[in-house]
């Protein structure tokens, strides 16, 4: 990227956000912090109202914006493949809203950049597995995380069947295994809690402010999820059968694979050892527990279960 080319994407960068970190620029260009120094200053003598705070970082006065810029073939394809995903992979709210969006964004674009994207509308689909047609809330939860309220939620627990009234204070949302959960300090519990939003059948707003400062989503996703919820799974497969497995072992929890011989030696972090074990007998002849040990035991369990119910 050449220096004017870098010097527009800082500022369409500034103007993404109230504030803006020197490092955060560095570390997207890949630049150093006195090449960032030098860029704004640039910026500021071409007539840019920018403020710049030590320690804070940097924004652009209130009331200035950049008039709309050109978008490259890449920036608008890319356009079109999220949403793509957006519609099929977040809630119908969330998808209309980015609909509205992109209908503004294509009447900057340039007529050659339009007729990419009608000629290439057709053909880029995104599936999903059947879900439950359930409002997710995406909207008002990322509004409490906003506004540090707490919601009340009437959720559904599959494990015990019944359905509960909790007030969460919400950490933030993620997407795993073609479903979205939210990540929220439970008060009944006095812990974190994994909600999938799905089963979320009711939420109401509160004026409950959040109690304590939270752990953020990734600190919660790297230690707390992966420690407390996560049972590391190890399995080795046939490399005949393991080549069949691609799709569905990004439903039980796909960390990685490792090609040993004729064999594929596959982790897994499962939440449920119990379904996890209905799922791999179907392989029962192709495929062995390296560990746990306990997921041996459920195997045999249901195989035990299963001879008893068919005799």
């Amino acid at each position: 990227m050449n220096r004017l080319d870098r010097i527009t994407a800082i500022l369409i960068q500034l103007q993404s956000r109230k504030v803006v970190k020197a490092q955060d620029i560095a570390e997207r260009f890949d630049i150093s912090l006195r090449t960032v120094y030098r860029d704004v200053k640039s910026l500021e003598q071409a007539g840019i109202p920018i403020i710049g705070e030590a320690g804070v970082g940097y924004s652009i006065m209130d009331g200035y914006r950049l008039p709309p810029v050109m978008f490259t073939h890449e920036e608008a394809a890319a356009f079109l493949t999220a949403e793509k995903l957006v519609d099929k992979l977040t809630d119908k709210r969330t998808a209309s809203q980015y609909k509205d969006a992109l209908y503004k964004i294509k009447a900057v674009l340039r007529s050659d950049e339009k007729g990419l994207l009608e000629n290439i509308e057709d053909v880029i689909h995104v599936y999903k597995t059947p879900q439950a047609d359930r409002p997710s809330y995406m909207f008002e939860l990322l509004k409490s995380i906003s506004d540090k309220k707490a919601v009340s939620i009437e959720y559904y627990a599959n494990y015990s069947e019944e359905t509960s009234i909790r007030v969460v204070e919400p950490v933030g949302i993620y997407f795993i295994g073609s479903y979205w959960h939210l990540v929220a300090w439970c008060t009944l519990r006095n812990d974190y809690r994994d909600f999938r939003l799905d089963r979320i059948q009711h939420l109401q707003n509160t004026d409950q402010k959040f109690t304590q400062k939270k752990l953020s989503l990734t600190q919660y996703i790297n230690t707390y999820r992966n420690e407390n919820e996560l049972i590391k799974v190890v399995v080795s497969f046939d490399k005949r059968v393991a080549k069949y497995i691609q799709e569905q072992k990004l439903y039980f929890g796909f960390v990685s694979e490792e090609k040993k011989g004729d064999k594929v030696e596959v982790t897994f972090l499962t939440p449920s050892l119990h379904y996890f074990a209905k799922w791999l007998i179907s392989f029962i002849k192709e495929a062995t527990v390296i560990k746990p040990a306990a997921l041996k035991e459920e195997v045999k369990r249901h195989i035990s279960l299963l001879q008893e119910h068919y005799k």
